[in-house]
Parts: structure tokens; C-alpha cells; sequence
């Protein structure tokens, strides 16, 4: 646009209404839109008469920086201009006015336009529903004189945005002329109302499918938590091969690799990617270092990230976060240092990479540095993450005190997971007391959470208080709770098998526990033997 406007500014004759169109447009495309004003207040200057198609453009950048009182100035030289009926500038004002708020300025241009379209007509009822006024919107869509397919699946959207699915699906029924966007629409609305069952039997119904579609579904598995269910329909999308996945696709599918473990059809989604044109993709790349780091493959995180061209703050964050989740603490810090000089500013997913990191390698002053320079340098407010980082880093280096002094201080109180961490530093370090003072506030927060009460028994028998171990069983045999059995993923014949402690309902447990038996004969062998009180009380 520099170049475009140093052209602009040398042309010998005052430039047409067409080029000053042609630079508004530029503007606009690049998000310039200040620079859109700008330019406009010097064209009105020059009494340079702007055409229907200046106006839009215009009011559509005065929109998007929320400059209302620019806007009304532009609206008043339209209809002195002889535009107030002009159609393409009544709806971009219905646009501008309700976008910020101001239905009713929206409702009163409506009300004054001669011509009133289908476009009019959807504009002015998606003001309505942006100010959530279903009501309002209902009654206009009901009135309108024609309904084209994007009226009636912006009314759909609207309900599906308050969450009322039985309206969006009556209304859905009742349309004419359904489009795949109609039914990608109402999928979309289920999957994000946790609706998963009436999401797959829509998608079943559905007469035609788009990638759209495809992603709707899978999205819907993968934020409902159902990370089998994002691979095997992952898997038939392949097999059915009429839409192949986009990189939205693969970012899903290499997400739900990330929850379960499955490696080698992490492995195998990225060779996809990289022969399928997706090489070098930034959003497939920083799925691929959160998959790599999370399925223990840390050496392959770290070469996604060197091959990556370009680099954004979640590409830095993941690597960062993945290096000091793996232990690698010097590491996560000198990238810290290599981020900042590449001119990327840290967030606050950043320093909790870095807490992590100096909790690893015990660095306790040089966190509590960390943790100051975020809020001094960075003006980030820290979060309960950031304290319960801080919690930890004092906890596992056996500064108790100091921990429970900062859980004091916190201007928020304190969660389960970091009275938790306190309870596990306190097993560590024998300090009786505090476990039971963590139990206690653990009980307030989590009274249906039974492993609390385990790791408050280990630290009774690892001190020889048996009593207090009987008591505790006693106290959580009362509360009528158990422990959730162990739970053990792994990849099979390119699936991934769920396995739980003591589990008899799988079909080949005699040959799972045969093998297991004869681990443990050779485990025994070499003179190995368990902790079977920890085996007792944790299983």
C-alpha cells in the first residue's frame, strides 16, 4: 500500500472517484481502516464527490475501529449526496450501527430506506440478533417479503448463538431450500451445545457433505472430549475419500493423537501433512510440537520447530511449554532468551512454561524473578496457574513454609490442584501437619475425590501411623467413594486400546494377565520386589 499510495499522490491530473475507490479498497483489504478515514476527510477536501461505492467501503472502516461519530459524519455527506435510498449504503449504515450496539440508529435507517432487499432485510435482522433481540429478529423475519437461503440460516444461527437448538431445529425443518451451509450450520450448533448424539445423527441424514461438515463433527468429538471417536471418524473420512482433510482436519486429529498417546498415528498424519502440500503449514506445525512433546518424542518437537519458516507465539509457547514439561530446563530457558530476540513477546502461557521449568531444575530465586518480571516488565496479571507454579517451585524444593506463606498471600484462593501439589511435597518432606491442613481444604474442594485420602494414608504409613491409616480407610469407607482404577493407553493394529487396573471385561484379559505373570516371575527373579502397602492403598 506505501508504493500504491507513492503512485496515487504523483498522479499529475486530480484522480477519479475510481481511483480514490481503488485506494479505499487497498486500505480496507489490509486493515488499514484509519487510513481509509484519513483519506476520505481529504477527498471531501478536494470536494471530490464520493459515488455508492465509496460509501460502504468507508462506513465499513468506521465500523471496524467502532469510530460511530465518523460514521454519522459519513452518513450525512450520503444523503447530501443524494444517497439516503441507495441500498448498498443503507445496509452497510444498518451494519455499522448495529455492530456497535446502537439498534435502534440501525432500525431508523431501515425504516428510511425506499428499497428495502433481501440483504436490508438480513442485515437488519442480524443487528437484532447481535444485540441478542431474538424477539425483535423473529417478528422482522417473519414480516420479511423474501427469504433467501442466508436469511434463514442467519435466523438459525441466531438461535443456535442463544442456545436454543429446539427453535433453530424447528425453524431448520421448516426451511425450503436447505444448503449444505444450512446443515453444516445446525452441526455446528449441536457440537458446540454438547449434543454430540443428535450432531452424528445429523451428519448421517445429511444429503451432501463439505469439508465443513467433516470438521464440524470431528470439532464436535474433539470439545466434547471423545478423542477415539475425532480418530475413527479421522479414519472414515480417508476411507470414504470424497472431501480429503484440510489443515483445520489435521490440527484436530493430531490434538486428539496428543490426549491419547497415539504416536504412530501422529507419526503418520504428519507424513500426510508434509505430502499433501501442508509442509511448512504454521498451524499444523505447532499441533505437531504439542503432539511430538506429549506423546514423549521431545527430539522430534525440537526438529518440527527448526524446520518451521515462520515462527507465532503459540509456536514458541508449545516449544517452550514441551522442553520443561520433559525436564529439559536450561533448554526452555535459553529458548525464552532466544524468543525475546526475536522480538516475540511472552504471554502468560509463557511463564508458565518457564515457572515449570525453574521447578524442575530447583531454581527457586530465579522463578520468584520470573514470576516479578512478568507482572514488572510484562504487565501480565498472574493467574492461579502462575501461583500454583510458584506453590510447586517451593513445595519440591522443601520450602514449605515459604509455599504456605504465598498460598496466604494469593489474591485468590488457593484450588485443588494446588493444595494437591502441597500434599504430594508434604509426603516428600514428612511434614504431617500441613498434609492434614491440605487434606482438610482438599475435603472442601474435591469431597467426592477419594485419592486424597490415599496419599494422606501413604504419608501415615511411610511414618508407621497405622492407627491413622485405619482411621482414614474407615473415614473414606463411610464417604461410600472409590478410588478410579488405573487407566493405561496404548497403540494396537493402528488403534489405541484402553486398558484399567484389574480389568476383566477386555476380550483377551487371559492372555493380557498371562503375560503380566510372567513379567512379574521375571521381575522377581532379578530380586525385585514391589512396595505392595503402596500397591494397596494406591490401587
Amino acid at each position: 500500500m506505501a508504493y500504491a499510495r507513492k503512485v496515487f499522490d504523483q498522479i499529475p491530473d486530480p484522480p477519479n472517484i475510481a481511483l480514490w475507490n481503488a485506494m479505499f479498497k487497498g486500505y480496507a483489504q489490509n486493515e488499514s481502516y484509519r487510513e481509509v478515514l484519513v483519506l476520505f476527510s481529504n477527498m471531501k477536501s478536494l470536494d471530490v464527490m464520493p459515488n455508492c461505492f465509496t460509501f460502504p467501503i468507508v462506513l465499513k472502516s468506521c465500523g471496524k475501529i467502532n469510530a460511530y461519530v465518523e460514521g454519522q459524519e459519513v452518513q450525512c455527506v450520503a444523503i447530501k449526496g443524494g444517497f439516503r435510498a441507495n441500498p448498498f449504503v443503507g445496509t452497510t449504515l444498518i451494519d455499522m450501527y448495529a455492530g456497535g450496539g446502537a439498534v435502534i440508529e440501525a432500525y431508523k435507517v431501515f425504516g428510511e430506506m425506499v428499497e428495502r432487499n433481501v440483504v436490508a432485510w438480513t442485515s437488519m435482522i442480524s443487528g437484532y440478533i447481535l444485540c441478542c433481540n431474538m424477539v425483535s429478529a423473529r417478528r422482522l423475519f417473519d414480516l420479511a417479503p423474501e427469504r433467501d437461503v442466508v436469511l434463514w440460516n442467519t435466523m438459525v444461527s441466531g438461535y443456535i448463538e442463544l442456545g436454543d437448538m429446539v427453535a433453530a431445529r424447528k425453524l431448520f425443518d421448516e426451511m425450503p431450500n436447505r444448503d449444505v451451509m444450512s446443515w453444516n450450520t445446525v452441526l455446528n450448533g449441536y457440537a458446540n451445545n454438547g449434543d454430540v448424539e443428535a450432531c452424528e445423527r445429523l451428519f448421517e441424514e445429511m444429503p451432501q457433505r463439505n469439508i465443513f461438515s467433516w470438521n464440524g463433527l470431528i470439532g464436535g468429538y474433539a470439545r466434547n472430549g471423545k478423542f477415539f471417536e475425532v480418530m475413527e471418524t479421522f479414519k472414515r473420512m480417508l476411507i470414504e475419500g470424497n472431501v480429503l482433510p484440510n489443515d483445520a482436519t489435521l490440527v484436530i486429529a493430531l490434538s486428539a493423537c496428543s490426549r491419547l498417546g497415539a504416536l504412530d498415528l501422529g507419526k503418520w498424519v504428519h507424513a500426510y501433512a508434509e505430502s499433501n502440500g501442508y509442509k511448512g503449514n504454521l498451524y499444523i506445525g505447532n499441533a505437531l510440537i504439542d503432539m511430538y512433546a506429549k506423546c514423549g518424542i521431545i527430539e522430534n518437537a525440537v526438529d518440527v520447530f527448526k524446520s518451521m519458516g515462520r515462527k507465532d507465539l503459540i509456536t514458541w509457547n508449545t516449544m517452550i511449554n514441551g522442553i520443561a514439561m520433559h525436564g529439559h530446563g536450561s533448554d526452555a530457558l535459553n529458548l525464552f532468551c532466544e524468543m525475546k530476540n526475536a522480538g516475540e513477546t511472552p504471554d502468560g502461557i509463557t511463564f508458565i512454561g518457564i515457572l515449570c521449568a525453574c521447578t524442575h531444575m530447583g531454581l527457586v530465586e530465579d522463578g520468584f524473578s520470573y514470576f516479578q518480571s512478568m507482572v514488572d516488565d510484562y504487565s501480565i496479571v498472574p493467574q492461579i496457574e502462575h501461583y500454583g507454579c510458584m506453590v510447586d517451585l517451593f513445595a519440591r524444593a522443601g520450602l514449605l513454609d515459604r509455599a504456605i506463606e504465598f498460598v496466604r498471600k494469593m489474591p485468590m484462593e488457593a484450588d485443588a490442584v494446588i493444595w494437591a501439589a502441597l500434599l504430594g511435597a508434604c509426603r516428600i518432606y514428612k511434614n504431617i501437619e500441613l498434609a492434614e491442613v491440605a487434606l482438610d481444604q482438599l475435603i472442601k474442594l474435591e469431597p467426592k475425590n477419594p485419592s486424597n485420602f490415599v496419599m494422606l494414608s501413604n504419608i501415615y504409613g511411610d511414618l508407621g501411623r497405622w492407627k491413622d491409616v485405619a482411621r482414614l480407610k474407615v473415614a473414606m469407607r463411610d464417604t461410600g467413594l472409590r478410588k478410579l482404577p488405573g487407566c493405561s493407553l496404548i497403540e494396537v493394529n493402528d488403534s489405541v486400546v484402553e486398558f484399567y487396573s484389574l480389568d476383566e471385561r477386555h476380550s483377551e484379559r487371559e492372555e493380557i494377565y498371562g503375560a503380566l505373570r510372567g513379567l512379574t516371575k521375571s521381575l522377581r527373579s532379578f530380586e525385585y520386589l514391589p512396595d505392595l502397602m503402596e500397591l494397596e492403598q494406591g490401587g
